[in-house]
């Protein structure tokens, strides 16, 4: 009779467990990212169809966001305790742990814009500037895309791209609210639904500055080296209100 031995599974290295383990994390990076690229787009969608119905559905969605973030945080506490990483692999694990910090804010200011847009469905519908906002939200939209793009593809040209494409969305913001001044001055009357618009841009315009934050933590990941800022951080408008107290 022969006793045939059943052979052990082969063992994964500690290597390739890392291997697994990173690219575990870079997939829920990506799903995040994806999801706060999607809320952005429906959001400003809502406000455009004026559509309280869809902006409702955007808010509720952004519990998903925050539960993303807490799986990233686990995965990350995970990672570290398991492999101890060094150089390359710690700075990736960290540079994902700022990311999904920054998605989850950028998902706040997106269900913000959500919240104005159902007090404005109510209200007389002002398309030049709804119009506005969402030619801004594209850019910002696209730099979201390239952003997750340059991580998932170890891309390190597009973070500097992002960057230039931020001045542009600065821009834009500048001459949108000069433009919702203007109208503003001319009917009173629109006050309440002007400020909302306001608003809604200036979140739009912070999605995309957390979007510049996760391009340079990207930047750094990949080379170990901070991305100079060569903007210019000249102001034409100043706000004096609390920008972040009214994403939440």
């Amino acid at each position: 009779m022969t006793i045939v031995t059943p052979q052990s599974a082969p063992q994964s290295s500690p290597q390739s467990t890392m291997v697994r383990d990173l690219k575990s994390l870079d997939l829920k990076i990506a799903e995040m990212g994806g999801l706060v690229e999607t809320q952005l787009r429906d959001a400003i969608k809502a406000l455009v169809e004026y559509n309280p119905t869809r902006a409702k559905q955007i808010a509720e969605r952004d519990l998903q966001i925050d539960q993303l973030e807490r799986e990233i945080d686990e995965l990350t506490i995970k990672f570290l305790a398991d492999h101890r990483p060094v150089g390359e692999q710690l700075r990736r694990v960290v540079a994902g742990l700022k990311m999904s910090s920054n998605l989850e804010r950028m998902g706040d200011y997106a269900k913000n814009i959500a919240k104005r847009t159902i007090v404005l469905s109510s209200k007389p519908i002002i398309t030049s500037s709804t119009e506005s906002i969402q030619r801004m939200a594209q850019t910002v939209q696209s730099m979201i895309k390239h952003t997750l793009d340059a991580w998932l593809q170890w891309d390190v040209d597009m973070p500097r791209l992002v960057i230039e494409m931020d001045e542009g969305v600065d821009r834009y913001y500048t001459s949108l609210f000069k433009e919702i001044l203007t109208y503003s001055s001319e009917d009173m009357r629109q006050m309440t639904s002007f400020t909302h618009l306001l608003f809604i841009a200036k979140n739009v315009e912070r999605i995309g500055d957390h979007t510049t934050n996760i391009a340079e933590q990207v930047y750094f990941a990949l080379t170990g080296q901070v991305l100079d800022d060569f903007r210019d951080k000249s102001d034409e408008i100043a706000i004096t209100a609390k920008e972040d107290a009214t994403a939440g």
